[in-house]
């Protein structure tokens, strides 16, 4: 399980244009912001990429970095972030390797039945790699803002 003051685990999925992208390679960014959700074109989800998508500046103001992953395909990440004008990184992970690494790959139950999903959580990592706060069963609405919030002061 991640914990807060910890190292962020390590990870490589390729993007919406199929180009690999690691934790690593983004070392020495100052707030990389993982978002996991469980998938492209569903209510939640757009709502929750579009709110991304319009504090978008804010977030470039602080050297924020989006990246919003889940299990959909990267066809299917490309056509979501072109519907939506998207303007940060979404990662496929078909394989749900990094979404268990995470912890968010979980057992969900939807009208009495049980089935595995993504429960939506959010991580913002440091330039070191150290996870600097968790937002776990995220609530979409003010969900962008907050996570801002927390970056603008946690850089004070």
């Amino acid at each position: 399980m991640i914990e807060e003051g910890k190292k962020a685990p390590a990870f490589t999925l390729p993007d919406q244009n199929g180009k690999k992208i690691s934790l690593k390679d983004l070392k020495g960014k100052k707030n990389i912001v993982l978002y996991f959700y469980p998938k492209d074109n569903t209510s939640g989800c757009t709502k929750e990429a579009c709110d991304f998508r319009d504090t978008f500046p804010d977030f470039k103001k602080v050297n924020a970095v989006i990246i919003g992953i889940s299990p959909d395909s990267v066809e299917s990440h490309r056509k979501f972030a072109e519907k939506y004008g998207l303007p940060f990184t979404l990662l496929s992970d078909e394989k749900k390797e990094v979404l268990e690494k995470y912890g968010v790959w979980k057992e969900k139950s939807m009208y009495g039945r049980k089935y595995m999903g993504v429960e939506r959580t959010t991580v913002i990592i440091d330039e070191n790699g150290k996870i600097l706060k968790i937002f776990p069963k995220v609530k979409v609405n003010g969900h962008s803002e907050e996570v801002l919030k927390a970056i603008q002061e946690s850089g004070k």
